[in-house]
Order: structure tokens, then C-alpha cells, then sequence
């Protein structure tokens, strides 16, 4: 893994509500209600879900989203109007054992 991309992804890390968000998103079942489209766990959350649990306006999650997105560190999928979102789990693992290892 290139340093530049552990650096994007330490940077992406470094705000508590994004660490909130991965958090919910590791378990997504436990933190949000059902949703009318798309499955929590295969899809992922909506954003207005996560935007209205954590009391923040959609352009402010889009930025926070989006910041997650370029470091790879969720997935992002677009149902109907709507865009969903995952863990990347083999994206967090290979950073931490990255951080482990080199550091």
C-alpha cells in the first residue's frame, strides 16, 4: 500500500463523526431502521438515514461521504434517486494491518 493512499485514509479518519459513521456502518442492522429500498447489510444505508441519525444537513454527510469514498474506505451504491453505503472491509483491513506493520 503507497503511502499517499494511508495518508488520505488517516485524513479521512481524523473527524469523530466519520468514525461514528464507520462504526454504524459495521453493524447496520443495530443502528438504523429498514429501509424501503435496498438492504441494509448488502447495500448498505442510505445517506438521508445517516444524515438524520447524526443530526447533520445532506451536503454536509455528501462532503463527509465523500471524504470516506476517496480513501476507499466505504462503497457507495446508487438505488432509484438514492445513494447507499458499506464498510470496505478489505480496504480497513488492509490499512490496519499496513499501520501494524509499519509503524
Amino acid at each position: 500500500m503507497q503511502q499517499s493512499e494511508v495518508v488520505k485514509a488517516l485524513k479521512a479518519l481524523g473527524n469523530p463523526q466519520r468514525l461514528t459513521i464507520l462504526a454504524w456502518l459495521k453493524d447496520p442492522t443495530s443502528h438504523f431502521p429498514a429501509q424501503r429500498d435496498g438492504d441494509l447489510v448488502k447495500d448498505g444505508v442510505c445517506g438521508v438515514l445517516i444524515a438524520d441519525k447524526l443530526g447533520l444537513s445532506q451536503p454536509t454527510i455528501s462532503i463527509h461521504m465523500r471524504l470516506l469514498l476517496d480513501a476507499d474506505l466505504v462503497k457507495a451504491k446508487r438505488i432509484k434517486r438514492w445513494t447507499f453505503y458499506r464498510r470496505n472491509e478489505s480496504r480497513l483491513r488492509q490499512i490496519s494491518r499496513t499501520l501494524v506493520k509499519d509503524l
